[in-house]
């Protein structure tokens, strides 16, 4: 039985207390908060026992749903032993056989796992290390290789450091006074850039095959070797953000993996933990960790960490998830739920609003359009959407899909349907 005044006493707490994320908090005051309690596959339930399809898999980070029995029970099972130990000086069991079963699935030529605890957190890491990398190299032009390349529209954090990588004005130019600059580029000039700059590059910084915050844009094919053959001509690093990517997304188990490219340093998070709790991993090459070998005294050690790097929960929980992967050959079977999308967005382009439709694997993008960002027809859109019982976010006027990996074919069908008459009903 629904209790409404601790349904209202929670609206009004969290209208009072919560500062939401990426939210104009004067606009959320005055709504009727959406409030989830529990989760079920792909659903999540709200504090009214309302049942809302997770089409956004809650933020990108859930693969094979809610309440997953095998990742419960290694939570279970792992806090009956250790809920949290250091990975500073010592180590753990479950970090070790995590990292174990992680580099079994990354693309060969990654070697080391560093712990994190989120994207962010995981892109300062990579960024810190490969600056640390050529300064202490034994090549003295190395010690000029102190900036980075990156990508126009990239988005990597908001951590400054990732945010100094980021080319999303809308989120980051306020803080630019804060941050080191990056020489920006595009798909036709990178290569040229990097090869004019390479003195004075440490590393170049991307998000494979697509970028997600930007609105799921799509690189063009070829464009990671080409990046790959450039970096190795010139000795700079090559930082593949696989945070949003990673884990299926794209088709693969990596996005760099549709071009058979190994980066230098990757950066993976998000659905790394299945989406149950905050874990982070930088993995390198040996080349890139043999660089931090020394005597002590020399001072060659990376000096950075987490208090809760690595931690064992969410450790366990990565390795149910891989075991998911593995027992349920979760990547060949949602192959045949790629095209399902790809053929039921068609219809969505005899909506004159639908400007363009963007697609990698489970990553999609409806771009509506023409529109200013003030009048919020994405916003309007995807609260149509939780009308009809669908959970969207929107990034601008671009409606993202990005559903859980165990999405079923009904589900599907479900989904693409909501949102299709949502935006119908909005911007029509």
């Amino acid at each position: 039985m629904v209790n409404q005044n601790r349904n209202k006493n929670l609206k009004d707490l969290d209208r009072a207390l919560i500062w939401h994320p990426f939210t104009q908090m004067r606009d959320y005051e005055k709504e009727d908060p959406l409030i989830i309690e529990r989760g079920e596959g792909n659903y999540l339930i709200d504090i009214d026992g309302k049942k809302y399809l997770d089409g956004i898999s809650s933020l990108w980070v859930i693969l094979h749903g809610h309440n997953r029995a095998e990742i419960n029970e290694a939570i279970k099972k792992q806090i009956d032993l250790i809920a949290h130990s250091t990975l500073l000086g010592l180590s753990h069991v479950t970090s070790i056989e995590f990292a174990e079963k992680l580099l079994s699935h990354v693309p060969e030529g990654l070697k080391k796992v560093f712990y994190s605890d989120s994207g962010s957190t995981a892109v300062e890491i990579a960024i810190k290390m490969a600056f640390q990398y050529h300064q202490q190299s034994i090549n003295p032009s190395s010690l000029e290789k102190t900036k980075f390349l990156t990508f126009e529209n990239a988005y990597h954090g908001d951590t400054l450091g990732a945010v100094g990588v980021g080319g999303i004005d809308l989120f980051h130019e306020i803080y630019k006074p804060l941050l080191f600059q990056a020489i920006k580029a595009n798909a036709s000039n990178a290569v040229e850039l990097i090869a004019k700059h390479h003195q004075e590059l440490a590393a170049v910084i991307i998000e494979p095959m697509i970028q997600g915050a930007a609105g799921m844009l799509l690189h063009p094919k070829g464009l990671l070797g080409e990046l790959r053959k450039v970096c190795d001509e010139f000795d700079v690093l090559l930082i593949f953000d696989e945070v949003a990517t990673g884990f299926g997304r794209t088709g693969k188990m990596f996005a760099c993996e549709h071009e058979n490219i190994t980066p230098d340093l990757m950066c993976v998070a998000k659905g790394i933990s299945g989406g149950y709790l905050p874990l982070a991993v930088t993995l390198t090459t040996q080349k890139v960790y043999e660089g931090f070998l020394a005597e002590y005294k020399e001072l060659k050690t990376f000096f950075h960490g987490h208090t809760y790097t690595g931690n064992p929960l969410a450790c366990a929980a990565g390795i149910a998830s891989l075991e998911i992967f593995e027992k349920e050959k979760v990547i060949e079977k949602i192959q045949p739920k790629i095209e399902k999308f790809k053929e039921g967005l068609k219809k969505f382009l005899e909506l004159k609003c639908v400007k363009e439709i963007r697609q990698v694997g489970l990553m999609m993008g409806i771009e509506l359009g023409p529109y200013s960002l003030e009048e919020k027809r994405g916003i309007k859109t995807i609260l149509e959407a939780r009308k009809r019982g669908v959970i969207l976010r929107p990034l601008g006027n671009v409606i993202v899909l990005m559903p859980p990996l165990s999405i079923t074919m009904d589900e599907i069908d479900c989904l693409l349907q909501v949102t299709f008459e949502s935006i119908d009903r909005v911007n029509s």
